[in-house]
């Protein structure tokens, strides 16, 4: 098998006396979606802000592509190959869908300032390609619609899509997908599985994803690891990983009470 995409190995990270990420470890090979599970609190979140360089572990190794990812700055993610979405939307609301998506594209700018100032052909060819790339990805995620509307007059479930065609105009090489069906109906998040599968196969974007939703995290995922008071509890396939013993008294109290349940049933 080939080098991971995403090396993490014995990661923590101490916040005072509170120990939320304790010897984490796992790879995320370049193809997969891996998703990360656990019950609330359980430090799912904050790996993902150890990786993007929000927080600075306190103790073990992140590499990515091949280089140590945590002593790179955290300006520095982005143009490295990986993007990621909020569990509360970040954008800004009070531009257009086409502006935040050019905002996003901005990572993969060249051109200098005065280059910029001048509009030189080579700037001109810059904001070709650009507009190129943003378009393909509105046509991808079918948001033609709303290409000129204002964030903030978007219903909800459009927002999420608009925040992951953001991350997507960066050309990320790793898709951090932090609870990408919070807030969705049933509809919207079938729409999601849809959009991550295909994000997967027509664009070749990895994804390491954070969700609750067992039966998104069932239909897309390839692995999943799962976590309990920042620790690893189980990692394999979504089936086998719901039926740890361990997994299931996390969320669902001691085997011996799920039974109960079951009886009762």
């Amino acid at each position: 098998m080939s080098a991971p995409l995403l090396s993490v190995r014995d990661l923590s990270v101490r916040f005072g006396g509170v120990l939320a990420v304790n010897k984490v470890s796992f790879d995320v090979h370049a193809g997969e979606v891996f998703t990360l599970i656990g019950p609330n609190g359980a430090g799912k979140t904050t790996v993902f802000n150890l990786i993007s360089r929000i927080y600075t572990p306190t103790g073990g190794t992140l590499s990515f592509d091949g280089q140590r990812l945590d002593a790179v700055p955290p300006h520095g993610v982005a143009a490295l190959g990986i993007a990621r979405t909020f569990q509360n939307i970040e954008l800004f609301e009070h531009a257009t869908v086409l502006q935040n998506l050019l905002i996003g594209r901005h990572i993969r700018r060249s051109t200098g300032v005065w280059a910029e100032m001048l509009f030189t052909p080579a700037v001109r060819e810059a904001e070709r390609r650009t507009r190129r790339k943003v378009e393909e990805v509105i046509d991808l995620l079918e948001l033609q619609h709303y290409r000129d509307a204002l964030v903030a007059g978007l219903p909800y479930g459009v927002r999420k899509v608009v925040e992951l065609a953001r991350a997507l105009c960066t050309e990320p090489k790793l898709l951090l997908l932090d609870e990408p069906s919070s807030g969705l109906n049933v509809e919207e998040t079938g729409d999601m599985a849809f959009w991550i599968e295909d994000i997967r196969r027509d664009l070749g974007v990895t994804i390491l994803m954070v969700e609750h939703d067992m039966g998104l995290v069932s239909k897309v995922s390839d692995r999943v690891l799962a976590m309990n008071q920042g620790a690893v509890l189980a990692v394999g396939t979504p089936s086998g990983v719901q039926a740890d013993p361990g997994v299931v008294e996390a969320y669902l109290g001691t085997v011996d009470d799920v039974s109960s349940l079951r009886r009762k049933a």
